[in-house]
């Protein structure tokens, strides 16, 4: 029989993802917070979209944008902030409703354009 409590369980953590311009992501490295792009700042929260989402909110938000990084964050490190909230087609986005900081980022790399669609890092799922 096997004992649960000598158990180890390896749960990865569920990643959201934003995208910044360049200098929107300087900005955050520099001040360490920031309240988002100017659409953040108008709706009153921080987009992101799951891994599902972000290529789309790439082609129809940032379509044919160069110097952009795209930003991994861990959902549950987010907290209550974090609220899941329908969207385009009804879909649920995870939207934050506090600052940004840089230690919520888990990593950052840029989000090449090329050929006109930008590029996602292999192996996360989009």
């Amino acid at each position: 029989m096997l004992d649960l409590m000598q158990a180890q369980v390896h749960v990865s953590p569920m990643l959201i993802f934003k995208i910044f311009r360049a200098p929107e992501w300087a900005a955050l490295r520099e001040t360490g917070e920031t309240l988002g792009a100017p659409v953040d700042l108008a709706d009153g929260f921080v987009h992101f979209s799951t891994a599902e989402q972000v290529a789309e909110t790439a082609a129809k938000h940032f379509a044919g944008e160069e110097s952009l990084f795209l930003l991994g964050l861990e959902a549950d490190a987010l907290g209550e902030a974090l609220k899941w909230e329908p969207s385009r087609g009804g879909a649920l986005f995870p939207h934050l409703y506090r600052a940004l900081k840089l230690e919520d980022v888990a990593w950052a790399q840029p989000l090449p354009l090329e050929n006109g669609t930008h590029q996602f890092p292999a192996g996360l799922g989009i």
